[in-house]
């Protein structure tokens, strides 16, 4: 029995994570319809996100402490180069949903006034962002607040680099591999995971949402495709000089695809991390630009803030310049920085853009309900464009750091 079991799990590991993935999608979504009712099922989803946000802020300060006890410098330029492509390509989706919605202007139906908290001006963004930013490191890693984790981190890296013995180091090192040794054994289950989350996704929103805010999907949609399929290409390759298609096709299938369905940044930062180390990237490097990424690479969170900002303004009959509209993106770039890594992150900072166009709090967050609604959508894929713009952007500034050390113009 047990040499079975052996041999059933070899061939389980063995067998392609993407095509176990892929079986698990499509058993999910065929008991959805045929048994809506078996909402045990849902149950795998939930365990399989909890615990990859369970572990994910261990696993970052981990290897973040890590890294940085080990590192012998030359880091400087790939995290100026991968920082400059993450903001570039937020501002970049930003405009482009401002094309977008002038092209195909959207208008809602804002009836019912709903109450939450939501920041009211970018002040209020960036003082919760330095406020984070010094958050009692266990509360940082409990809450997985990952400014708080990353800044905590690096000082006891730094620590660890000036003050500890070589031995020491070695310690945290191995401590590390261990968490990232979980982390592979968690990411294996992720077949059962994808087929709990696309159960209950299915079996509880159904497909009337595309008929009642189908418009409004496909130009939100088509913003991020856009973006996403477009622009960061160009970015990346004016970084690099090489063809990136075949890199972001790699992190749209390993990374994007599981970012679908946990639609969080946070809990697929483990993933991001396993297929970095595929590509043969530099730990050191990844190890902090990854959760980084996941805290400021925002595009599908720009071009949402954005999109339903305007939408609200043509609801409204609010005639938005184009000095605006681009001042517009510029907020929302800076918005979506501080947008949260879980769930509806960047839907709360919608007041925050329309209070730049003199919308009131209680239209705005009418807007807000309604990204709610359409949310198994928008923020799946706004959270796979995201996620697998990490990946890809590290990948771009480790590529370029080649390309200068090589000497090729």
């Amino acid at each position: 029995m047990t040499l079975q079991f052996r041999s059933l799990l070899k061939k389980w590991v063995a067998t392609s994570l993407i095509l176990r993935i892929f079986v698990g999608l499509v058993i999910g979504a065929v008991l959805a319809l045929l048994a809506p009712d078996w909402t045990w099922i849902g149950v795998f989803g939930k365990l399989f996100v909890g615990a990859l946000k369970a572990i994910a802020p261990v696993l970052v300060a981990m290897l973040v402490i890590s890294s940085i006890a080990k590192a012998n410098g030359g880091l400087g330029s790939r995290f100026g180069t991968v920082i400059a492509l993450y903001l570039i390509s937020t501002l970049s989706a930003a405009l482009v949903a401002v094309a977008g919605s002038f092209l195909f202007p959207v208008t809602l139906q804002l009836q019912d006034v709903v109450e939450a908290s939501a920041p009211a001006a970018l002040s209020d963004v960036f003082g919760n962002l330095l406020a984070n930013l010094v958050t009692n490191p266990i509360t940082s890693l409990a809450s997985a607040n990952y400014i708080g984790i990353l800044f905590w981190s690096i000082l006891v890296g730094l620590g660890l680099k000036i003050a500890a013995t070589h031995n020491t180091i070695q310690v945290v090192s191995d401590l590390a591999d261990v968490v990232s040794l979980i982390v592979r054994w968690i990411i294996q289950f992720a077949p059962f995971g994808i087929m709990g989350l696309v159960f209950s996704a299915v079996s509880e929103s159904g497909l009337e949402i595309f008929s009642t805010y189908g418009r409004l999907i496909l130009v939100l949609v088509g913003c991020m495709l856009f973006n996403t399929l477009v622009m960061n290409p160009v970015w990346s390759f004016l970084a690099t000089g090489r063809n990136p298609y075949p890199l972001l096709l790699t992190c749209l299938k390993e990374s994007g695809l599981q970012a679908f369905f946990t639609r969080s940044s946070a809990a697929n930062i483990p993933i991001n991390m396993a297929l970095c180390k595929k590509l043969e990237l530099d730990k050191d490097f990844y190890s902090v630009s990854i959760p980084l990424g996941a805290t400021i690479n925002m595009n599908g969170a720009a071009v949402t803030i954005t999109v339903m900002t305007l939408a609200v303004a043509h609801t409204l009959g609010i005639e938005v310049s184009f000095l605006s509209a681009v001042f517009l993106s510029v907020v929302a770039t800076l918005g979506a920085c501080g947008a949260s890594g879980v769930a509806g992150g960047s839907l709360l900072l919608i007041p925050m853009a329309c209070s730049f166009l003199g919308i009131g709090n209680d239209i705005a967050m009418q807007a807000v309900a309604v990204g709610f609604i359409i949310g198994v959508v928008q923020d799946s894929v706004e959270t796979a464009l995201n996620s697998s713009g990490d990946v890809f952007f590290t990948a771009t500034a480790e590529y370029r750091e080649w390309r200068r050390l090589n000497g090729k113009s």
